[in-house]
């Protein structure tokens, strides 16, 4: 098992592990430092930015994939019919933007090495983005990009605290849960789990069933914070260099393929394919993970399946042989008209 691996087991079990215990220090230290320096900017000692539009941030206080990618692109969409006209903004993980003082304007045709994996997924659904280690900066860049927009929605911006924010929106993966409850390194969670108590909505993906009873006991939610069910739908495959090349599922049944996935929770992507009723061989890789060609050396693969997010790291180098699987979120309209709502009143105020 690799030490990554091993590590998000022992965070995922019920109680602190040998493995944990000595890290307890270290996420004590951790949490001391996150609560000052979140109240240095509530107390204005550390200026925070306000932009001249409002500010939507989507993130979650564990780390590791939890679905925000889909909703935002689904959020961008249901302000969009509402009339807003949205824009994204983001650190841009996977890139090298995301470690450096610069921004950029995401196209569809960007390189992913640069701008990241998500933001390129965010651009190729019509949806202005910009990334940048500074989101103020970034959403600045894209107003001048696109001065059509009147709303920034954060990806992965909860704990941005630099820049003001309208709306917060917290992603829960029921399934997960939030493991050992400790702060990094000895447990998964960026925040405590009083910060959930503190946000406009959770919205719940995966394992909705047991995020709708823990949310009904009230064990991680008062009244004041909506809670909203985000379920995700998985469409037609698209080739990976010919994305106007559809195909079924069922094309893939019975044959000899090949699975990667580069994202947070590898074996989501496996699931999806099993319940497809496609028996695929599975390689599971690193978050963001830079794939070659030699990643996809399958010489027995009659078809190689992949993530949208890993297929626009592999557009360039992929074969005919190679498919990825697009999924659309799915969630109430209650959101987005609570997010308007919100926005609406912030405004007012």
């Amino acid at each position: 098992m690799k030490l990554a691996e091993r590590i998000n087991a022992a965070w995922y079990r019920p109680h602190l592990t040998p493995c944990t215990v000595p890290l307890l220090p270290l996420a004590w230290a951790y949490a001391g430092i996150t609560a000052f320096r979140r109240l240095l900017y509530r107390s204005g000692v550390l200026q925070a930015t306000k932009l001249p539009v409002p500010v939507v941030v989507v993130g979650n206080i564990a780390v590791g994939g939890t679905g925000k990618t889909p909703l935002v692109i689904a959020l961008a969409e249901g302000l969009d019919a509402r009339g807003w006209h949205p824009g994204v903004v983001s650190r841009g993980h996977g890139g090298s933007l995301a470690r450096s003082a610069g921004t950029r304007v995401v196209t569809s045709y960007a390189d992913p090495r640069l701008v990241g994996d998500e933001p390129l997924v965010i651009a190729r659904a019509g949806i202005a983005v910009a990334v940048g280690r500074d989101r103020a900066a970034a959403a600045r860049s894209l107003c001048t990009a696109h001065p059509e927009i009147d709303v920034i929605i954060a990806d992965d911006g909860l704990q941005h605290y630099a820049l003001l924010r309208d709306v917060e929106i917290a992603v829960f993966d029921a399934q997960r849960g939030l493991g050992n409850g400790q702060l990094l390194p000895a447990g998964p969670l960026r925040e405590g789990v009083a910060r959930l108590r503190t946000v406009n909505a959770v919205v719940i993906t995966h394992g909705v069933r047991d995020g709708i009873a823990a949310v009904s006991s009230g064990t991680f939610l008062p009244a004041t914070v909506r809670a909203f069910v985000q379920t995700l739908e998985p469409g037609l495959f698209r080739r990976v260099n010919a994305p106007d090349v559809l195909a079924a599922a069922t094309r893939f049944v019975g044959r000899t393929v090949h699975a990667v996935a580069g994202i947070g929770h590898p074996e989501r992507f496996f699931a999806t394919l099993a319940t497809l009723k496609i028996d695929a061989i599975a390689h599971s890789f690193a978050d963001h993970y830079r794939f070659t060609a030699a990643d996809l050396a399958f010489p027995d693969a009659e078809a190689i399946l992949m993530t949208e997010k890993d297929a626009v790291k592999c557009a360039s180098f992929a074969d005919a042989r190679c498919w990825y699987l697009p999924v659309r979120a799915r969630v109430d309209s209650a959101l987005f008209a609570l997010v308007e709502n919100t926005i609406r009143g912030s405004q007012a105020a």
